[in-house]
């Protein structure tokens, strides 16, 4: 598992700037990274059933149970990445027409029945049969792709999908230990001057620019000092051996209401945070090396850290900046997403109508979407799958369905920056935006703080 051969800047200017040739590079080194970290997800998985069933005595069978679980919510992950390339490629007569395609058009019969299926809830047994169909629908798009024009809106829903199967790789990647965040030596806030920055991202001819980052705009930057890595897991330890958790004082009223429905009393899959940090990974207890930055964390715990610390969240234009302009004086980012102040909203300029396919999308309060059933472990959606209940291509955030305030709690969505060290290098960009509802704990989501 290695990600792109090109790193860096360059791989984030080539995925908005490469033509068709590069993009079959890039799709058929996607779909085996994305295959390689499916199979290793898949045998440690195994692997951690087969320990609890040695363990487990009368609870055998409870153990091969979770461990099939697993292995059934990786297989249905994985599908996802072949469907979307067979719903808006393979299966979509206007796909030539880009951005102004009809996302909800009709669409040709598919290669696999049971795909539909499969992107809501698979079987372990399935597992075989989902990569034989990721194999048939890599084929398919790459010969469309040879046919397709080498221009904006011919390699639109190319570039759509080479962003959808690494961003499914990533999801897989979460679960390995080898693309952990390594742990970072403790370094000094930095501080930076009042100034103009031009936030978002340029139009440019021919490129690719996701439509959160339309358009780059000019703002006022106040002077501020910005933490030089995100909160690690000793500091946010500190918060909750301190009472964090039953400080009514360091929550917002929304923060404290979902506290007090959740029971939460550390972050997801942490089993110990006192004295050392002990996270669930892969069904097994792992020790988690204090000075890595605290992962899995809502925007809620985020808030409440940081009132805790008497420092706040970094604005979008102030952690962009930082990301810009502080890599040399040791601002580090990419470890883990970021959540950043402030509501989901549209930059000025942005066109009122959302492309076809676009993944990430600001959902409005109480959007409900009931295309998961409950409890879900993973939730990344194929857009525009048949029953959706949103217009079709809505993005790659379901939520249950037995939330009925859509999973946003009623609250606005929250803007997440950066990439985790699961991300592949062409998608590591520092104008890159996701949205989350503040309660999302499922992604590897982090923060870092800011001087009042």
């Amino acid at each position: 598992m290695g990600g792109s051969a090109v790193a860096g800047a360059d791989a984030a200017t080539l995925v908005r700037r490469g033509g068709r040739d590069w993009l079959s590079l890039a799709l058929l080194e996607a779909r085996n990274e994305l295959l390689a970290r499916l199979a290793a997800a898949v045998a440690g998985a195994a692997k951690a059933g087969e320990a609890a069933h040695q363990g487990a005595g009368g609870a055998a069978g409870d153990a091969a149970s979770d461990a099939s679980c697993v292995i059934a919510a990786h297989a249905c992950l994985a599908a996802r990445a072949g469907w979307f390339h067979e719903w808006w490629i393979a299966r979509h007569v206007q796909r030539a027409r880009g951005e102004a395609a009809d996302e909800r058009s009709p669409r040709l019969p598919g290669i696999e029945p049971r795909a539909d299926g499969w992107v809501r809830r698979a079987a372990a047994e399935d597992l075989d049969d989902i990569r034989a169909y990721l194999g048939q629908t890599l084929e398919q798009t790459l010969d469309l792709l040879g046919h397709a024009d080498d221009d904006a809106q011919g390699l639109y829903f190319f570039r759509l999908a080479l962003q959808h199967d690494d961003r499914i790789a990533e999801r897989l990647g979460d679960a390995l230990t080898p693309l952990l965040p390594p742990p970072r030596a403790q370094r000094e806030p930095l501080g930076v001057p009042a100034q103009r920055w031009w936030l978002g991202s340029a139009a440019e001819a021919g490129a690719f620019v996701p439509h959160g980052e339309h358009w780059a705009h000019e703002v006022a930057v106040p002077e501020f000092e910005i933490d030089a890595q995100c909160v690690n897991w000793a500091q946010f330890a500190e918060f909750a051996e301190d009472g964090g958790y039953d400080r009514r004082d360091c929550w917002s009223d929304a923060g404290w209401a979902w506290l007090q429905r959740d029971g939460r009393r550390a972050p997801r899959d942490v089993e110990q945070l006192a004295g050392s940090v002990l996270v669930a990974r892969g069904g097994q207890l792992q020790r988690a090396p204090s000075q890595q930055a605290a992962m899995h964390v809502t925007r809620h715990e985020a808030e409440a850290w940081c009132r805790w610390a008497g420092r706040r969240l970094p604005t979008e234009p102030e952690w962009e900046l930082a990301a810009h302009a502080l890599a040399r004086r040791g601002f580090v980012w990419g470890d883990v997403l970021e959540w950043v102040a402030g509501s989901a909203r549209p930059y000025p300029g942005a066109e009122a109508r959302v492309p076809p396919g676009t993944l990430d999308r600001i959902l409005p309060p109480g959007t409900l979407d009931r295309i998961l059933p409950p409890g879900t472990p993973d939730r990344i959606l194929p857009p525009g799958t048949p029953d959706h209940t949103l217009p079709a291509g809505t993005g790659e955030r379901g939520v249950p369905a037995d939330r009925p305030d859509g999973g946003t709690g009623g609250a606005a969505m929250g803007v997440l920056r950066g990439g985790t060290s699961a991300t592949p290098a062409r998608w590591r960009h520092a104008k890159a935006r996701r949205f989350a509802p503040p309660h999302d704990d499922g992604q590897r989501n982090g923060f870092r703080s800011c001087a009042l």
